[in-house]
């Protein structure tokens, strides 16, 4: 035990308080926190049936002994198309009754909507309040990347922190953002202004969803996977273009191997890039996203996320091969890849501009780069499967490589370098 107060014990004060004063000493404790963060990522096909034991061991895993207490958030969308959903898990929950205890359901509107609704917000905090939500609870979300995001950051702000276990329902969410460690909502004009890092507990992919999504959505989460084949991984990039006929049909396994491929590779960089919680300025796992995040905003939303990231994976290689950083070749086969794949690599709003006469969309660079502030960080390509981070865009070129850009999508064509100057 200590006799004097810590701060005598550590820094003895001297008689003389003038003299330390002018040799401007100073004290410091530093203080190295580290914290371990450890969530499965399951894969199994119709997680509510009460046979399958995935989730019961998903939420008992640490305390086996204890029974567990949850609630279910989801969405409009995803009750729309499984109206049987909320008895479902009642239903789950009567048979497994001696581990878990489902406390209640709220419903979200499905989509970008949701994390732009402050007051929808401060509904859901209300509710998990009203139903004694505490840090032992659990919260189960099931639905997009939207409803992931904004009832997690709920979730992550009650009691500093829930535990949380996501069902993500589309391709994207499984394979990209349900299985990271960030959450957010949208305020100020600004996409995900407001979030936290918050590991979920656990992450549940029910491969099942993927079948009942519309050919749209199912289409949109594939951007995901060609922007992490084109940063990390050339054999993964060469896989997608041998089996782009048959993911762009839906075919179950090539969507079950490519959603498996993408959340392998996302929580790889996650665990072992050394920066998970973004302290810097690089955000490699954002490539294309700077066009991206910015063409969600000019289109209010109308643009899905995976239809923007496309047209901003595309417009960032096109761009790389105006600097000489990536060939044109390679360029121009991740751009068909898309192409292939379903998506359209233009929109109007591409050509938005404001008073100045400059491309709105151009503001996206300082945004993105004030969202993690520091120096501006862009991730482009050095070849298929390499990215590289450059900290400086020159507009020309970019103006270059948008004119490439409007080229794969003339007339629903897919176009080329011969009209452009790729």
């Amino acid at each position: 035990m200590f006799s004097r107060p810590i701060s005598e014990t550590i820094f003895p004060i001297p008689a003389d308080r003038a003299s330390v004063a002018e040799e401007h000493r100073y004290s410091v404790i530093r203080q190295e926190l580290s914290v371990s963060y450890d969530y499965p990522v399951y894969f199994t096909r119709r997680v509510f049936d009460p046979a399958n034991p995935v989730l019961v061991e998903a939420l008992t895993r640490l305390e086996p002994a204890r029974r567990q207490r949850f609630v279910l958030i989801t969405d409009t969308g995803i009750a729309t198309h499984i109206p049987t959903l909320v008895d479902d898990v009642r239903h789950y929950e009567e048979h497994h009754a001696s581990r878990i205890s489902l406390a209640g359901a709220f419903l979200l509107p499905g989509g970008e909507a949701c994390k732009n609704d402050g007051g929808l917000l401060g509904e859901l905090e209300t509710w998990l309040h009203a139903n004694r939500m505490d840090r032992q609870s659990h919260v189960v979300i099931v639905g997009g990347g939207a409803v992931l995001d904004m009832a997690g950051y709920a979730a992550a702000i009650a009691h500093r922190g829930l535990r949380t276990t996501r069902l993500p329902t589309t391709v994207l969410a499984q394979g990209d953002s349900g299985v990271g460690v960030k959450t957010a909502v949208n305020a100020f004009g600004a996409k995900n202004y407001r979030g936290v890092f918050a590991p979920p507990f656990a992450v549940i992919n029910d491969l099942a969803f993927i079948d009942i999504l519309p050919p749209r959505d199912r289409t949109a989460g594939m951007a995901e996977a060609v922007k992490v084949a084109a940063i990390r991984d050339y054999a993964f990039f060469l896989w997608l273009e041998s089996a782009a006929g048959a993911l762009a049909t839906g075919d179950r396994t090539a969507m079950e191997i490519m959603i498996r491929r993408m959340a392998g590779l996302h929580l790889k960089h996650i665990a072992t890039a050394g920066d998970p919680f973004e302290f810097g300025s690089a955000r490699p796992l954002d490539f294309g996203h700077w066009a991206a995040h910015k063409l969600e905003t000019l289109t209010d939303h109308r643009l899905r996320h995976g239809e923007a990231v496309a047209i901003g994976i595309a417009l960032d290689s096109l761009y790389s091969a105006q600097t000489g950083l990536l060939d044109a070749d390679s360029a121009d086969r991740l751009c068909r890849l898309l192409r292939r794949l379903g998506f359209r690599l233009w929109d109007t709003a591409i050509d938005l501009r404001g008073a100045t006469g400059r491309r709105c969309l151009i503001a996206g660079l300082a945004e993105f780069r004030e969202h993690l502030g520091g120096d501006l960080t862009i991730t482009l390509l050095a070849a298929l499967g390499q990215g590289i981070e450059v900290h400086r865009i020159e507009e020309d070129r970019l103006e270059a490589a948008i004119a490439d850009l409007r080229c794969y999508d003339e007339d629903g064509d897919e176009g080329g370098p011969s009209c452009g100057s790729a």
